[in-house]
């Protein structure tokens, strides 16, 4: 046999193998085949090809892994178990950017599944790799990177500070002001889920001079930048006064709120849960945000969505209506109440509809004036029919049903209990047995008391009384 078919006998085999991994690689992208490779054994047929020498079928291989580990965490598992993930680790400081990239995409397949998962690859020594591959000249390298870091930090607080200890956060705040609209996006994203967990992890993110640069991007063209740079300010805001007053004193106000009249619907709901985040913690800050015109902006933001975006939205007019009588009027002045109150009766989920009447209960909870303000947007029926119906959640319910003697004197004193007794409903029907159900929260002369004809009653017995005369 000649040298020359000698040779034709390796670049058969070089070529068998490339049309492998990349059928593999292009089969994996359906999840109708995952199954059927799975059965096939394909993790351990393609374990070997990740050290081919030829580099191609190296990288293939590893993208082909990456479409497998991201599919289901059975298949993340058995990259774990085969041992790869050392392998991987390996290589990403050694080999060039298209195979770093491909191996920094299997780490976030298999990082997203769980915290175990996420796990095995701190214990496999990835992280700090992968905090070295954020200096990386490649802004495709560094974008697949932070999308590894960020898939462990999500899962909880350990392994968070797992990655902040690596030394990821100064370099995730180089990269939100790099020029790439994707790699500042990740970044931000990363940011986000570092500082979800705690106090201690929000404020290093902060110490590192994060605000500035995630404040700087709020009026950026990009929803999907947007989005994760509203998520990370609420993240941080969340956990501490603080930090809330942090954010606020990088002038986000009022530049924020023009986000709540964004095209994107989930710019506008992480710009409202940043408010929400900021509100809940001192009158000072709802204040602030009442100065500037947020609640008026919020309730028009309320009014131009639905469903969970309308949500943090609604309770922030709750917790800036529960720290004093002054901002639960200025909610009231900005028309909150008409607009909650549609917001009860169009939502069809049960813990939306709980937060609205939490948020109505705040506001009408301070004075009879108050309570009065609600009271007269007709809510009062809605919330009982709320409380009666059968497809309520408890949670519902507790939030409608005035437990204590405080929230039953308000519904007389702001004429709630007036208004009851006026509605017409027919002996025996649903409305009726919605209105004797509030009546048994009030001993029966209250009820006589506040019943339309009552004191024309009393005026009768007044005339026909013969006065006893010593």
């Amino acid at each position: 046999m000649s040298q020359k078919h000698v040779l034709q006998v390796f670049e058969q085999y070089q070529k068998a193998r490339t049309q492998f991994v990349q059928t593999v690689a292009e089969l994996a992208t359906r999840p109708k085949n995952i199954e059927t490779l799975q059965n096939a054994g394909v993790m351990s047929l393609l374990r070997p090809l990740l050290l081919d020498v030829v580099p191609t079928i190296q990288q293939t291989a590893v993208l082909a892994l990456g479409r497998l580990a991201n599919y289901n965490d059975d298949l993340a598992e058995a990259v774990v178990k085969g041992d790869i993930l050392p392998q991987l680790v390996y290589s990403l400081a050694e080999q060039n950017r298209f195979y770093k990239k491909a191996a920094a995409f299997v780490l976030r397949a298999v990082g997203k599944h769980s915290p175990q998962l996420a796990q095995a690859i701190v214990d496999c020594g990835a992280l700090d790799t992968l905090v070295i591959c954020l200096e990386d000249f490649d802004p495709g390298v560094k974008e697949a990177v932070a999308w590894a870091l960020g898939n462990i930090a999500r899962h909880n607080a350990e392994l968070s500070q797992a990655v902040v200890d690596a030394g990821a956060v100064p370099l995730l705040i180089l990269c939100i002001q790099e020029p790439e609209i994707a790699l500042k996006r990740i970044a931000a994203s990363v940011l986000s889920d570092i500082s979800e967990h705690s106090p201690e992890l929000a404020q290093t993110v902060v110490d590192a001079g994060a605000i500035a640069h995630l404040a700087r991007m709020i009026l950026n063209p990009n929803a999907k930048l947007k989005r994760q740079v509203l998520s990370a300010l609420g993240q941080i805001a969340k956990h501490s006064v603080d930090l809330a007053e942090m954010v606020v004193e990088a002038e986000i106000f009022p530049v924020v709120l023009t986000c709540l009249k964004d095209k994107d619907e989930y710019v506008k709901k992480n710009a409202s849960t940043l408010i929400r985040e900021i509100a809940k913690h001192t009158p000072e800050l709802s204040q602030l945000i009442v100065n500037t015109g947020g609640v008026a902006a919020i309730i028009d933001c309320i009014g131009s969505c639905k469903g969970s975006i309308r949500l943090p939205g609604i309770m922030m007019l709750g917790y800036v209506a529960a720290h004093s009588e002054n901002l639960a009027m200025a909610v009231i002045i900005s028309k909150g109440v008409p607009q909650l109150s549609v917001c009860l009766s169009e939502e069809p989920e049960d813990h939306i509809k709980a937060a609205t009447a939490w948020a109505l209960g705040q506001i009408g909870r301070h004075t009879p004036e108050h309570a009065r303000a609600v009271a007269v947007t007709n809510t009062l029926p809605v919330l009982l029919s709320l409380y009666m119906s059968a497809e309520s959640s408890e949670d519902l319910q507790v939030k409608v049903l005035p437990h204590d003697s405080k929230a039953r004197r308000l519904f007389v004193t702001s004429g709630g209990l007036k208004k009851v007794q006026e509605i017409k409903a027919e002996p025996g029907s649903l409305l009726q047995e919605y209105i004797n159900s509030i009546n048994n929260c009030y001993p029966e002369e209250i009820v006589r008391y506040y019943s339309p004809g009552y004191s024309d009653t009393l005026l009768q017995r007044v005339d026909s009384y013969q006065p006893v005369i010593n």
